[in-house]
């Protein structure tokens, strides 16, 4: 028998049979003990078959795919978009998204997300910690210049943030409350700074000393317009390139298609999905928009903005980037920039 079990949010756990129905629930208390008690008992039960763990895509699946791992059973991630499309029911609770999810992966429909290696988890750790940082260090200058405006300063430079603007803001005369807030600010701002510049130093030396990604984390850092930042959040999000048959397959879990429509007479193609990483799509717009961007790239960008708009021309341009860094972090190489180069220097 081919035992079927999902864990849902709230540990909820159900085994269902082959033939659609369930054998045991029950529900735990979330800890490692607890989980792998109850999975080792349900694998035992199966006597040799094969056991099929499907976990809901939670905020705290890292812990519980770690123990279905060490267990030995099968561990499939329910992707949460595609669960989505399930929600229209009249009953909703824990119990029965873990028969929904038990269900799905019985008849072979489950939509699956990408399990990363530990390895992999603790690399996006730090460099989604390093976005939030950054974001965080963002809206504490957006306060900066709020507070200027008050008193109507408007920065001579253009950016305070550079050394001239902050010897600006050195000799600055304001009341004392604005005075006082604006000296909190950059306080904190030199704080931010010195946690980002340490965690890019780690992200590094992390992701050299990683021997399945150090090779295409070099490779794409050619690419004009992605360096070492950007390299990192390419490499970590997108993990193991080759469970993409090809570059269309990235763009499109990138969320950077646009969504199609056909019925027998029209075709709509409507905007990008943005269904896909947050991260990566932000990581190759970042990199057409820049003033290192690679030249044929921009070009791109160019001829097509003229003929459909400039939003369209950078979604286009990124996603020829992206194509780059699919080959780049699959081969090691990226032949289309190194014929460029030959023919540059000759």
């Amino acid at each position: 028998m081919l035992v079927l079990i999902c864990i849902a949010a709230a540990s909820v756990i159900v085994v269902m049979d082959e033939a659609g129905e369930v054998v045991s629930w029950t529900r735990i208390e979330n800890s490692r003990l607890n989980l792998e008690t109850e999975l080792r008992s349900i694998i035992d039960a199966a006597g040799g078959e094969p056991v099929e763990v499907v976990i809901e895509a939670t905020w705290g699946w890292y812990w519980a795919a770690d123990v279905v791992e060490a267990c030995g059973a099968n561990m499939h991630l329910a992707h949460p978009l595609g669960i989505k499309a399930y929600d229209n029911r009249r009953v909703k609770n824990d119990y029965k998204d873990a028969v929904l999810l038990a269900d799905l992966m019985r008849m072979n429909r489950l939509p699956e997300s990408w399990v990363a290696p530990p390895a992999i988890r603790e690399l996006r750790e730090l460099v989604r910690y390093r976005r939030k940082l950054a974001q965080l260090q963002t809206g504490l200058k957006a306060q900066v210049h709020q507070t200027l405006g008050k008193e109507g300063e408007i920065p001579p430079t253009k950016s305070i943030w550079w050394s001239g603007g902050q010897r600006w803001l050195d000799d600055l005369q304001l009341a004392d409350a604005y005075t006082n807030r604006i000296e909190s600010l950059r306080d904190l701002l030199a704080l931010y700074h010195r946690e980002i510049t340490s965690l890019d130093g780690l992200i590094h030396r992390e992701i050299r000393a990683n021997t399945d990604l150090a090779e295409g984390y070099e490779t794409i850092q050619t690419i004009g317009g992605v360096g070492r930042v950007l390299a990192a959040v390419f490499c970590v999000e997108i993990g193991d390139v080759h469970r993409f048959p090809n570059p269309r397959r990235l763009c499109s879990w990138a969320g950077m298609t646009p969504a199609h429509e056909e019925s027998d007479t029209t075709l709509r193609r409507k905007q990008i999905t943005k269904q896909g990483s947050v991260l990566v799509r932000w990581a190759a717009i970042e990199a057409v928009t820049g003033s290192h961007c690679e030249p044929y790239i921009r070009s791109k960008k160019r001829r097509v903005a003229e003929r459909r708009g400039f939003n369209i021309g950078k979604v286009a341009a990124a996603r020829q980037l992206l194509t780059l860094v699919y080959y780049g972090l699959r081969d090691g190489e990226i032949r289309c920039l190194q014929s460029d180069h030959q023919h540059s220097a000759a």
